[in-house]
Parts: structure tokens; C-alpha cells; sequence
């Protein structure tokens, strides 16, 4: 039988890189060894469940027979539950009508992408970086894919976005960021914000314009003295210019409650909503039902994000205080502070460390495959971000992460360190 052949979309369309590692990793699982499994960008319910007032009112949606479909947009009670979350929240004046809500970030993020981009429009965004890759490939874009570096926190810096900016369609920021668990300064997000107003401002009048996507899932999620920023707070002019993504997922452990949504200018907002018409992944009636009567619940809101809060955080400083011990003593290892969100970015530089066996460790994907074949530590390189295969750097994630754990797996992880030359 000869091969298949398929959409070219299809054929070049790279799998999601975490999806493959995961499957080795329930291999393992399975066979019955011991695996710390900080690979995960989600949370283990029983360890962080959603709050409990927001499940009572997914069940009573249901018990109420809301079970047809929601508008397209989103239902209005919703949204307008979400105007008032977020002017509460963050400061942010949002109308319904600025505002879709789906099943979650990725339909928004995609038909956002969809709505703004041509193929061949120049998309820029950083790596590392979530999916920005795949979602360019989707719409055939000319990627501009700037790599950072830990000076910068592995943020994008204003300098490194000058020389591409000339003509670019969408520029992609997630802060926190995912993976990295850092975010942008005030004064370096500002001077991002004034290069796209200038770009903007330079362009013919039936000229596209420049869009910029904020990405901000994790923004209640930031420790410590960490302010959130966004671009149009600090700059009220960037409303035209900015499409916010942001979903219940991450800031109350609901991944799987698919509740999100976008705000932005009602004409692309507008078109996102042609778009999702046709695709469908709307949020289901249940669950808009019950986010919209949540949401308006701001004591209760924010007694469940302090504990939640200093759950993450206390695992973060804990993993990140191990590492610099490891690295006090000797190890090549290291561990940027805990800024926000739900993940760690660590560093393993062992390319060309030897085993005791006499196994070199000839590339940064021998390094990954010894940390968890010989350490038990599932961890996913920032290669899989899109950054460099030669980077030493890594996402690690506490939301599947037990307290009890965090000692033997640095146990674990020592043992195998010392087994290196």
C-alpha cells in the first residue's frame, strides 16, 4: 500500500513534544518505577482541587438542566461576570461586547492567530515559549523567533525586538510565562508597549496593523514583591492594539473546566466570534453558567487564592532553595528565583559528563534522558519550546508536586549527580 498523503499542514505539523515525552514517561510508570513527574503543566485535583464554590455551582448548573448550547460569544451573564473580575482584578475596562469566552485559551489563542495573520505576515515571539511555533506554522506565517536568555529571565527585552518589528502582524507575549515562571518588568514592558505604538503610528492608513496578544493565564499566580504588568494599563493607547487571553484554568486549578476567554477591540473581537462559530469549541453551558455566579464572588476568591498561592509558592522556593544547595556544593546545576505561575526554570549543564559506567553524555537529550532514567526526574527541556536543542534549561512544574516528595527526589537526583565525572 503506498503512503497516504496528506495536507501539507498535516504533513509538517510537528507533535506536541511534551505529549511524546509523557508517554515515556507512563511507560515507566507503569513497569513500576519511581517517577517525579514535574512535566505536567496541570494539577492533580486531589492535591489542588478548584474551590469548592465553584464546583457546587458546576453541579447545580447541571441539576438545572443547562445543557443546550451557550451563545456564541459566550453568554452575556457571563461575560459580563468576566468585565467585572477582571476591572476588580486587574484594573482592566472590558465591555461584554470586548469580551468571547471558549473552551479555554487554545480556540482563542488559534483563531486569534486566524482573524490577524496572512500567511507569510511576520509573527514575532520569544523562545522559549508555549506552542507560538505550532500556532505560526498553523496560519503559515513568517516565523521571527527570538531566543532569550537567563540575563533577561528568558523574557523578551525591548532591544531584542527592535530590529524585527518593521512590518511584523502579531507580536506574542505571555507574561507569566510559560515555561519559564518569570515575567515582565515594568519599565521593560512599557518600553515594548512604546515600539509597537511607534510602529503603528509609521504605518499607511489601510496598512495592518500591528497586534500584540497577551497572554496572561497565570497572572494572579506572582510571589513574593512580583507586580503582574500588562500593556494597557501602563499604556492606555495599547487597548487598539491588544488582544488579552486569559481563562479560569491556571488561577483555580480548572483545567478541565474549559472556561476562557479574550478581550480585546470589538472589531477583531468580532471576528474571533465568526471564527469559533464555525470551529464550535465554545465553553459548555454548565460551566459558563456556573463561572459567571463564581466570579462575582471576590471574598471568596481571594480567601481561596491565598492558600493556593502559598502552596505553589512554598513548593517553588523549596525545589528552588534544593538546587542551590546542589550548586553550593559543586553540582552543575542552577535555578532562576521563583517569579510566578506554576513552574521552575532550572538548569542541568552536564553535556560531555561521563557516567561511572563510562556513558558520555554527549547532547543536551543524553542529559535528559540520565536525569530520568538515573534520577527518577521528569522534567521538559526548553527545547521543547522552541528554544535551542543545545540549551541546558528546563521547565519544572510543582502541580502535580507532593511536599513529601520534594526530599527524596533531590535524594534521588544527588545520587545520580554523584555519579557523574
Amino acid at each position: 500500500m503506498s503512503e497516504v498523503k496528506l495536507s501539507l499542514l498535516a504533513e509538517t505539523l510537528i507533535g506536541s513534544e511534551i505529549v511524546k515525552l509523557g508517554a515515556e514517561i507512563r511507560e515507566k510508570i507503569n513497569s513500576g518505577q519511581k517517577i517525579y513527574n514535574y512535566t505536567i503543566g496541570d494539577f492533580d485535583p486531589s492535591i489542588f482541587p478548584i474551590p469548592q464554590i465553584l464546583e457546587d455551582e458546576i453541579i447545580a448548573a447541571y441539576k438545572n438542566k443547562f445543557t443546550n448550547y451557550p451563545t456564541a460569544e459566550g453568554n452575556l451573564d457571563l461575560r459580563e461576570a468576566i468585565s467585572n473580575f477582571v476591572k476588580h482584578q486587574q484594573n482592566l475596562d472590558y465591555t461584554a461586547s470586548e469580551i468571547i469566552v471558549a473552551s479555554g485559551g487554545r480556540p482563542l489563542i488559534y483563531s486569534l492567530y486566524r482573524t490577524i495573520v496572512d500567511p507569510g505576515d511576520k509573527v514575532i515571539y520569544s523562545v522559549p515559549s508555549w506552542n507560538n511555533n505550532h500556532y505560526s506554522h498553523f496560519v503559515d506565517a513568517h516565523h521571527v523567533s527570538i531566543e532569550t536568555t537567563e540575563k533577561s529571565d528568558f523574557m523578551l527585552t525591548a532591544d531584542d525586538l527592535k530590529p524585527h518589528i518593521k512590518g511584523a502582524t502579531l507580536l506574542s507575549l505571555c507574561s507569566p510565562q510559560n515555561p519559564t515562571g518569570t515575567t515582565f518588568s515594568n519599565d521593560e514592558l512599557i518600553k515594548i508597549c512604546d515600539l509597537v505604538i511607534a510602529e503603528n503610528k509609521s504605518r499607511l492608513s489601510g496598512e495592518k496593523l500591528l497586534y500584540v496578544m497577551y497572554d496572561q493565564m497565570y497572572c494572579s499566580l506572582t510571589f513574593g514583591g512580583i507586580v503582574h504588568h500588562n500593556p494597557v494599563s501602563l499604556r492606555p493607547e495599547m487597548k487598539a492594539y491588544t488582544v488579552f487571553v486569559d481563562a479560569i484554568s491556571k488561577v483555580f486549578a480548572a483545567t478541565g473546566v474549559r472556561v476562557g476567554w479574550a478581550m480585546g477591540p470589538s472589531a477583531v473581537i468580532g471576528k474571533m466570534k465568526s471564527m469559533l462559530t464555525h470551529i464550535g469549541a465554545w465553553a459548555p453551558m454548565a460551566e459558563q453558567k456556573a463561572v459567571a455566579k463564581f466570579l462575582l464572588k471576590n471574598k471568596d476568591i481571594e480567601v481561596y487564592l491565598a492558600n493556593f498561592k502559598s502552596e505553589i509558592n512554598e513548593r517553588l522556593i523549596e525545589i528552588y532553595n534544593g538546587f542551590q544547595k546542589l550548586k553550593e556544593e559543586g553540582f552543575l546545576v542552577n535555578a532562576i528565583v521563583p517569579q510566578a505561575a506554576i513552574y521552575l526554570t532550572i538548569q542541568f549543564d552536564l553535556v560531555n559528563k561521563k557516567t561511572s559506567g563510562g556513558l558520555t553524555l554527549n547532547s543536551q537529550s543524553d542529559v535528559t534522558a540520565f536525569l530520568l532514567n538515573k534520577a527518577g526526574l521528569a522534567i521538559v527541556p526548553f527545547s521543547a519550546f522552541g528554544a535551542s536543542s543545545s540549551s541546558s534549561w528546563y521547565r519544572l512544574s510543582v502541580g502535580t508536586c507532593r511536599k513529601e516528595e520534594i526530599g527524596p527526589m533531590f535524594e534521588m537526583l544527588r545520587k545520580a549527580l554523584n555519579d557523574l565525572d
